[in-house]
Formats: C-alpha cells, structure tokens, sequence
C-alpha cells in the first residue's frame, strides 16, 4: 500500500539540490505530491534534477540558477517560482559548502565563503521566500543545518560558525514570522556516512590524515552514534516532509537532531 502523499499541490523550492542530499530531498518533495524548483548554480545537474522528479512523480517540475551569496538571483529564483506556479509555500535553505582547516592554517577568504554560503546564503533565500509567503500569511522555511550547530567541529570552524548562525537565525525569523503564519525551522542531521561526500573524498582524506584505513575511519565515526550507523538521505527527508507539512503546525522555531543520538542538546 502506498502511503498518502502528504504535500499535494504544495509549491517548493530547494538550493543546492543538484546532487547529493539535496537532489534527494527534491525528489522526496515530488513523491510526497509537491511541485518543485530545483535550484543549484550547476545548471546541467539542476535540469537534470527537474526532469526526473517530473517523470518519476507526475508533478510539476523546473531548474533554476541561483548562487545564493547573490540577493538578486535568490530574488529572482523566487519571483521564478510564483512566475511558473503562482504561490510559495516551502522552501528548504540546502546549499552549503564546508572547507575544513585549522584556524592558523585555512585561508580566510575560504573561511569566509563558507559564512557567505552557508549562512549569509541562508538569509538571502529565506528573505526573498517571505515576501510570497507574507502575502498568502502562510508558508514554510526549512534549513539544513547540521550536528556542527549544536556543537563546535574542531578544525572545522567556518562551517560550525556558519551552522551555529543558522539555528540563531532560524530562531529569529521563526519569532518574527510567527505572526504572518510562517514557520521557520531547522534540521540538523549526522554524519551521511554512505554519501558521495564520504565514499568519495573524506574516508581518503582522513584515512591520510591519521595513518589508517578508509574502513578504520568509517567505523571511527560509527562508534560515536549510540544507534550504530550513519544518517540517510530518508532520515532527513522523513523529518523535511514532517516539518513541511501540516502536521507540525504547532512548531517554529526548532532545530531537529537527525542524528542516532550522537547529539541530544
């Protein structure tokens, strides 16, 4: 038996959805009924992205090209999506970057463009988000934030710097936007151990990094969750399409651990 769709006719959009977790969480907003703007600064991935959820889900479906450090082309990804489907009513902040380093050692512009991206990028999107959604007095903002929110990420601070700003910032717009029936809230997964982040760049660069084998850091990382495995893509999506739909009407403002227990504050 197929379960009931829970965002039928829903408008949504999503950054940084030409691959990877996003592209899954665009392909989860298709099942679950919602029309989707797949929005990436690859346009190729993006269009490739569209194409499938409309094929695979029967809803509509289009690319869009957005940097999110740019204001105007978040503004004009939104203005597309009222264009093409006439409302807003979701929109999940999933662009970010991640450049690791010690705090002597990164380059501070490299520091910098992981603010500009994950947080400041997140203030661009949701600021033109509400500008639809203030005029329907509803509508739903999600951002994919992180266990580095929670707690600090050593030789890692641009991003848990960028991650901490964004559950302030969720929480901020979720008090502001409260009354103009818009909920704002976060999700902060785990490690996505079988990502093609990790398969194919970080269980070699740690592996490097501490003279052991890939299978070694991978089972490094498995110990640290009281739940024994990594997040998944349907671990993220389960609680986006919880958060977006109407049966979490009664939250704003919070920032969901995904994370097997190896995060509880």
């Amino acid at each position: 038996m197929t379960a009931a769709r829970r965002l039928v006719d829903r408008v949504a959009i999503i950054t940084g959805a030409g691959q990877g977790l996003g592209e899954a969480l665009a392909h989860r907003l298709g099942r679950e009924g919602a029309h989707v703007v797949v929005a990436d600064i690859a346009d190729d991935k993006a269009e490739a992205v569209a194409r499938a959820i409309a094929e695979q889900h029967g809803v509509g479906a289009m690319a869009a090209h957005a940097d999110v450090t740019d204001p105007a082309q978040c503004e004009a990804l939104v203005q597309g999506a009222v264009e093409r489907f006439g409302r807003l009513d979701i929109c999940v902040s999933n662009a970010g970057v991640l450049f690791a380093g010690a705090v002597d050692e990164i380059d501070p512009a490299r520091w910098k463009l992981v603010i500009d991206v994950n947080l400041v990028g997140y203030f661009h999107v949701a600021r033109a988000a509400v500008r639809p959604m203030k005029a329907q007095q509803s509508g739903v903002i999600i951002q994919v934030n992180s266990k580095s929110g929670k707690k600090g990420s050593g030789k890692n601070s641009a991003y848990a710097a960028s991650k901490f700003g964004g559950i302030g910032l969720t929480q901020s717009l979720a008090l502001e936007l409260a009354e103009d029936g818009i909920r704002v809230n976060a999700i902060c997964p785990g490690n996505l151990l079988d990502s093609p982040l990790w398969v194919d760049s970080l269980y070699a660069q740690y592996a490097k990094r501490w003279g052991i084998t890939e299978e070694e850091v991978r089972q490094r990382y498995l110990d640290q969750v009281p739940m024994g495995r990594g997040c998944t893509y349907d671990d993220v999506a389960n609680v986006m399409v919880f958060l977006a739909s109407d049966e979490s009407s009664y939250m704003t403002g919070q920032a969901i651990n995904v994370t097997g227990g190896q995060e509880m504050h």
